[in-house]
């Protein structure tokens, strides 16, 4: 299992994980005190696979003080981009030549971006308008929207749905936010 640890999640644990957990090394300097027993280390870059599953890394920019990383999951020729907290990504990982046919982002704000500068650092979330260009321009045809800000939650939910919708289609994208028990089935053509 590949867990997003933060730290804000762990309280209460007194165990920690009944698996295996799956960070990076930077991840894990930030989780020292939180008892997981199996750590295991990913590399950016370097594909992982566990149950015939690949999980690679991709580095993005999102916070000085909670670094994130993107993960491709691919299964056979189809691949899924999920990264939940992100300002960019510093490298084109989720072009459909890599079977890229999902990808889940963050829904920090729907129009605006929450950005912000740290000497010449960029830190905070792109605006989902922003990640829906990108999937234009990349060719990636399905977008999911995740890890809602109070811009969407606190929103009607078929005005929010419309809106993100209507912003997709301008895009040629397919786009929705997702909700307690959504099920997608992925493939390619």
């Amino acid at each position: 299992m590949l867990t997003h640890a933060h730290p804000d999640h762990a309280g209460g644990l007194e165990c920690g994980s009944p698996c295996a957990v799956y960070a990076t090394a930077q991840t894990w300097n930030g989780l020292k005190r939180y008892p997981i027993r199996e750590r295991q280390i990913i590399e950016p870059r370097h594909p992982v696979f566990l149950g015939g599953v690949e999980f690679e890394a991709f580095p993005v920019a999102h916070s000085l003080i909670a670094p994130a990383v993107g993960y491709r999951v691919s299964k056979g020729n189809v691949s899924v981009f999920y990264v939940p907290d992100l300002v960019y990504i510093f490298t084109s990982a989720i072009r459909p030549s890599q079977g890229v046919a999902l990808y889940i982002g963050d829904g920090a704000s729907i129009m605006k971006p929450l950005v912000r500068c740290r000497g010449k650092s960029m830190i905070g979330h792109a605006s989902v308008r922003d990640q829906l260009d990108w999937c234009g321009e990349e060719g990636v045809s399905r977008a999911v929207i995740t890890h809602c800000g109070s811009q969407i939650v606190k929103a009607d939910a078929s005005a929010v749905a419309a809106k993100i919708a209507a912003l997709a289609r301008e895009r040629g994208v397919q786009a929705s936010v997702a909700h307690d028990g959504l099920k997608l089935m992925c493939r390619t053509a």
